[in-house]
């Protein structure tokens, strides 16, 4: 009996972790597909490898951790009540992804487990008010440093990474010899291949810190309830990680690459460089951290801040009359196009700013992330309250 529980069990954890695949392909890789520098497919293969590394080195410690910090007594971790939690973990995620948004993985993951700390009176609440406090900080510093560049620096910083896409793909396969070899295509420039590598360079860096937290919220239950060991829980999640990345995480990919704003080569580099940031900064501090959220209020703010790019005052004390307008900066970035001076616009030729910041998707978003890891919590807290669980 034991080994079907087992054997379900490690089925839950990778179904929990094919969803985090499905979530967190998308905020760490949507700005380089938005922006054309690399593919879907390409997207999904340097996700499931980076998580994997991320995992195997410091995404132990993690798993450790995760099953010890939350609860005062880490006995309430049997394999049944494992498996129920794993159980709306998955389920809360795929919710999300079936929606399209990316969920915050951690935070579902959390939500779960302290459904079940809480049901069982063993919930500390001194470490989750300090984590609840991180999640609510940090998206808002995203938010808010994105929306600075984008309203005040976007345009002279721009011109000074100057990254224009060229016609093309940016490499070629010469397949004169045995094995195909990628060579740079001729119409590629130097800034646009520097470009492309520091943007999908950061991504690989967010894939990496996603396998050195997200791990945990898929396996930490059942290498805590002592069910099974380390290194093969590490081994499945990982599989099944690169699953969900290759399949359903296509269309969270298309919400973070292009469904809140338009996302050219630039912009992608500084979403992800302040994500980045910000996770490894909570990393750091040993906070789980929700980089789906602080990413995706990244955007929002970056698309926001642009689409309300103001005049100056010396262009109002010059003269460049008539009230503040916005401009379709991303876009004419996207083309390669020169932008006129902040107020000198003519008003007319101005396109809608919704082209930048949907509020439509940003509030379907806002209101999913939120949603989702409260069905994991009050999923796993009705059912640790009321429903027998053998084990609990």
């Amino acid at each position: 009996m034991t080994s079907l529980l087992l054997i379900a069990g490690v089925l839950v954890a990778m179904f929990v972790a094919y969803n985090i695949g499905g979530s967190t392909t998308g905020p760490a890789f949507g700005p380089a597909v938005g922006a054309d520098a690399i593919s879907k497919p390409v997207a999904a293969a340097l996700m499931g490898v980076f998580f994997f590394i991320g995992a195997w080195t410091l995404g132990r410690n993690v798993v450790t951790k995760l099953g010890t910090e939350l609860v005062v007594n880490t006995s309430v971790f049997t394999l049944e009540s494992s498996i129920a939690v794993l159980f709306f973990i998955g389920l809360a995620l795929l919710i999300g992804n079936l929606f399209g948004v990316p969920a915050s993985t951690s935070m579902t993951a959390v939500g779960a487990i302290a459904g079940l700390a809480l049901a069982a009176g063993v919930l500390d609440f001194a470490v989750m008010g300090q984590i609840v406090i991180w999640w609510v900080v940090s998206p808002i510093i995203g938010f808010w440093v994105s929306l600075v560049i984008g309203r005040y620096f976007y345009a002279r910083l721009n011109r000074l990474i100057a990254i224009e896409r060229s016609t093309g793909s940016l490499f070629d396969l010469d397949r004169s010899g045995v094995v195909p070899i990628p060579r740079v295509h001729k119409t590629t420039n130097r800034r646009e291949l520097v470009g492309t590598v520091t943007v999908v360079a950061i991504g690989c860096l967010m894939a990496f810190a996603s396998g050195t937290s997200n791990i945990a919220n898929a396996v930490a239950p059942l290498v805590g309830s002592g069910e099974l060991a380390m290194n093969p829980a590490i081994i499945f999640g990982g599989i099944a990680v690169a699953i969900g990345s290759f399949t359903i995480a296509r269309r969270t990919l298309e919400t973070m690459g292009s469904g809140l704003t338009e996302l050219p080569l630039t912009a992608a580099i500084v979403v992800a460089s302040i994500s980045s940031t910000l996770v490894v900064f909570l990393s750091a501090l040993g906070i789980p951290a929700s980089f789906v959220i602080i990413a995706t209020m990244s955007t929002v703010g970056l698309g926001w801040g642009r689409a309300t790019r103001p005049r100056t005052a010396p262009e109002i004390v010059t003269g460049n009359g008539g009230p503040p307008v916005t401009v379709d900066a991303l876009a004419a970035d996207k083309e390669g196009e020169t932008l006129p001076p902040i107020g000198a616009e003519d008003v007319e030729d101005i396109p809608d700013p919704g082209a930048l910041f949907n509020p439509v998707m940003t509030a379907r978003v806002v209101l999913m992330q939120n949603v989702v890891p409260a069905i994991a919590t009050v999923g796993a807290y009705l059912t640790f309250r009321f429903v027998p669980i053998s084990g609990f």
